[in-house]
């Protein structure tokens, strides 16, 4: 049974997975605002390629998929002091500023990439394998590929998807059986309960945690809220802001982190705390971006109060369903998202009741906490690929 699961490739775990929706490393993030905005995909991939254009040998330009981008990386981008004068000005940058300096984070392989390769690059700290899709394009989705010029999924006739943490976590999960008796220790028994955690205070200043949102993000961990004791209050999470559009920018530049917890939250943002945000850019004396705020709140008035009946009418005509990430993102009740509650776990916990739990909230990590609420650790998809990496080796 052990052969059979290291005999997988990569290719087994991408069956029925979609094809990548691609953004040019030129354009600017304007045009990744766009995108993000009216497609489903919580990550954008940047490539760096020449669809049109051909070596002198007749052989088509290579295309590199050289990074990902998300709703957060724009937010954070606009929070910078530079922006947060004219946010619109700050949109006409290339898209490449957003991507983070840190090599290896996605990596191109083939179908016939090992199980075992696949894990130990992600150990080495790849987050997205690229993978390419071995059918070729039908006629009908070249069609749709020249319907959406801005975000092809198509590469000089080939189309790619990725693979995650969350994916192998997953394929290993279907198969935990093998890998008794790990997954029924505990967390604390394997060691894997890490102290490195990134963590506010819940009346700081949310614009203080802008650094530890941007690490998290990287690091595909979330902020932990605490108050003074150290108790775990709740999380900002990258995952919860990628839900949002991009004027939660201005929240995070003028709310506590604790009010922007609440800001943040599935619910919508609450009134009083729309009305101090724009209170405090007033005072601040940020004028773009207050006019910005205003435009999209007003959208999001108007969304909200007209809910009901969009919701009849998505149950008569489901073509009308929803236009795109956008007026999903003003209007919260269309798009399922996570609170800014935590999900956490103890240091009793077995292995495959925190994988469990982690897979069902989507989520790479999961808090430890003390019986009173006080954070203990994290325990994350990475710190799981360590054991069973090293259990694969001795089953070898």
């Amino acid at each position: 049974m052990a052969v059979t699961l290291l005999a997988h490739e990569v290719s087994d775990l991408c069956l029925g997975k979609p094809a990548l929706r691609a953004l040019s490393v030129s354009a600017s993030i304007a045009d990744a605002l766009s995108v993000l905005r009216n497609f489903e995909d919580n990550f954008i991939s940047v490539w760096d390629c020449e669809h049109n254009k051909v070596h002198e040998s007749g052989d088509a330009f290579l295309c590199q998929c050289v990074g990902k981008i998300c709703m957060v990386d724009v937010i954070c981008y606009l929070c910078k002091d530079e922006n947060l004068l004219s946010p619109s000005d700050a949109l006409k940058a290339p898209v490449s500023v957003l991507l983070p300096k840190i090599p290896g984070l996605v990596v191109h392989v083939e179908p016939s990439c090992s199980l075992l390769e696949a894990i130990d690059l992600m150990l080495e700290g790849a987050q997205n394998l690229v993978v390419p899709i071995k059918n070729r394009l039908s006629t009908r989705r070249k069609q749709l590929q020249k319907l959406s010029p801005t975000s092809p999924t198509s590469h000089n006739g080939r189309e790619f998807c990725w693979l995650t943490q969350e994916d192998v976590i997953r394929f290993i999960l279907s198969s935990i059986g093998l890998f008794s008796p790990i997954p029924a220790l505990s967390i604390d028994t394997l060691g894997i309960i890490s102290s490195d955690i990134i963590a506010v205070d819940y009346d700081s200043p949310a614009l203080l945690a802008l650094e530890a949102i941007s690490r998290s993000l990287i690091d595909q961990t979330s902020v932990a809220v605490v108050d003074t004791d150290g108790i775990l209050i709740g999380e900002i999470s990258p995952l919860t802001l990628g839900c949002c559009d991009e004027t939660v920018a201005a929240a995070i530049t003028t709310l506590s982190s604790g009010d922007l917890m609440a800001y943040i939250d599935c619910g919508g943002p609450p009134e009083d705390l729309v009305r101090v945000v724009k209170d405090r850019l007033k005072d601040k004396g940020l004028e773009g971006m207050l006019e910005q705020f205003n435009v999209d709140s007003n959208l999001l008035s108007y969304l909200s109060a007209s809910s009901s009946s969009d919701e009849e009418s998505m149950t008569s005509t489901p073509k009308l369903a929803r236009s795109g990430k956008h007026s999903r993102s003003m209007s919260y009740s269309a798009r399922i998202v996570r609170r800014a509650e935590a999900i956490v776990c103890h240091a009793k916990s077995s292995l495959v009741a925190v994988m469990i739990q982690a897979i069902a909230h989507r989520v790479n990590y999961v808090w430890v906490i003390e019986e009173d609420c006080s954070l203990v650790g994290i325990v994350t998809f990475s710190d799981m690929l360590k054991v069973f990496r090293e259990r694969l080796e001795s089953m070898t």
